[in-house]
């Protein structure tokens, strides 16, 4: 199986331009792995923020005030 195009490598070496896989893709795979990439940060940023906000919420505020002072 040959993704590059070449069946055989018995050619001149200097007409051999890219010999990676996916010959084309660059620009589509760094859009698709940009998106993903914010994709995630804002997928973890509200994850975050909902069990920071169930964290605040937790616990008694007069309890925790007297801990903080305490110190």
């Amino acid at each position: 199986m040959s993704t590059i195009g070449y069946k055989d490598w018995a050619v001149d070496m200097a007409d051999v331009g890219a010999i990676y896989p996916f010959q084309g893709w660059e620009v589509a795979m760094t859009v698709v792995g940009v998106a993903f990439w914010i994709g995630w940060h804002i997928i973890q940023f509200r994850s975050e923020s909902a069990e920071l906000e169930a964290a605040r919420k937790s616990g008694d505020p007069e309890a925790i005030k007297k801990a903080i002072d305490r110190y």
